[in-house]
C-alpha cells in the first residue's frame, strides 16, 4: 500500500491504498468539496449552524447525509463534513476495484479493510496514550471518527481528549463524535458513561472516551491494544 496526503485548501486527508487507486480518491475528495462550497452559496447558514439544519431536497447527496446525521447526533451539518469526504473518496477507490483501503481526513478514518489493521487513537495531552484499536475485516465501508476538545483545530465545547465512535456510516460516526466530544467536560466515570450511554443511537457500533486519566467504552467496540502514535503520521 502507497501512503498519498492530499492537501486541498482546508483538507489536508491521507489516503492508503493501492497506487493505482489514489487519483479516483484525490478527485473524488476534489468534486465532493466543491458541491458543498456550491451548496454553502444558496445556504449560507450552513456552515456556522451548530444544531440540526434542515437542507432542501435537491441538495447534493453528501450535503443531505451531512444534514441527516447531525439530526440524529443532534448537532449542525459540517460536524458530519470530515467524515462525509472521507467516505466518499473511500467510495470513489472501492467503485475502482480497491478492497483494502483507507482515508484519513483529519482523524475522522474511513476504511475498507481485506485484513486486520490497527488504527492508533492520538490523546494529545491525556494521561492514557498509545492506544488504538486492532481491527478485524468485515463487510463493507465504516468508519472510526474522532473528536477532541485539547487537540486540533475543529470545533468542540467540551474537554475530552479523544471522543472516538464507530459506526459504519461514517457521517454518522463523525457527527456522534462531535457530539460526545461536546458532552464531555469532567473526568468522572458518572459523567463520561451517561453521556457515551445518551449517543449509543441506532447506528452506532460503540464509544469510547479518553480525558486526563481516565478512559470509558460503550457499546461493541474492536479490540482496543497498545501501539504507538506516530504523530508525524497524524492527518491534521
Amino acid at each position: 500500500m502507497k501512503r498519498h496526503v492530499v492537501r486541498i485548501e482546508e483538507t489536508i486527508a491521507t489516503v492508503l491504498a493501492d497506487e493505482q487507486f489514489i487519483p479516483p480518491a484525490e478527485s473524488e475528495i476534489r468534486r465532493q468539496r466543491r458541491l458543498i462550497e456550491e451548496y454553502i452559496e444558496t445556504d449560507p447558514d450552513f456552515p456556522t449552524a451548530t444544531d440540526p439544519h434542515p437542507v432542501r431536497e435537491n441538495a447534493p447527496a453528501i450535503v443531505r447525509r451531512m444534514s441527516e446525521a447531525g439530526a440524529k447526533a443532534g448537532v449542525g451539518p459540517m460536524a458530519a463534513v470530515a467524515g462525509a469526504v472521507a467516505e466518499y473518496a473511500l467510495r470513489a477507490m472501492r467503485d475502482a476495484g480497491a478492497t483494502h483501503a483507507v482515508v484519513d481526513n483529519g482523524g475522522d478514518v474511513a476504511m475498507l479493510i481485506s485484513r486486520p489493521l490497527t488504527v492508533g487513537i492520538f490523546t494529545g495531552p491525556a494521561k492514557i496514550r498509545d492506544i488504538g484499536f486492532r481491527l478485524r475485516p468485515r463487510t463493507g465501508i465504516f468508519g472510526v471518527c474522532t473528536s477532541s476538545g485539547t487537540v486540533g483545530h475543529s470545533l468542540s465545547f467540551g474537554r475530552a481528549d479523544a471522543a472516538v465512535v464507530v459506526a459504519e456510516n461514517v457521517c454518522l460516526a463523525d457527527a456522534v463524535a462531535t457530539a460526545l466530544g461536546n458532552s464531555i467536560q469532567t473526568p468522572d466515570a458518572g459523567h463520561i458513561r451517561e453521556s457515551m450511554q445518551r449517543l449509543l443511537i441506532e447506528g452506532v457500533d460503540g464509544l469510547l472516551v479518553v480525558i486526563d486519566d481516565m478512559l470509558g467504552t460503550c457499546g461493541d467496540l474492536p479490540e482496543i491494544v497498545n501501539v504507538r502514535v506516530d504523530v508525524d503520521k497524524i492527518s491534521a
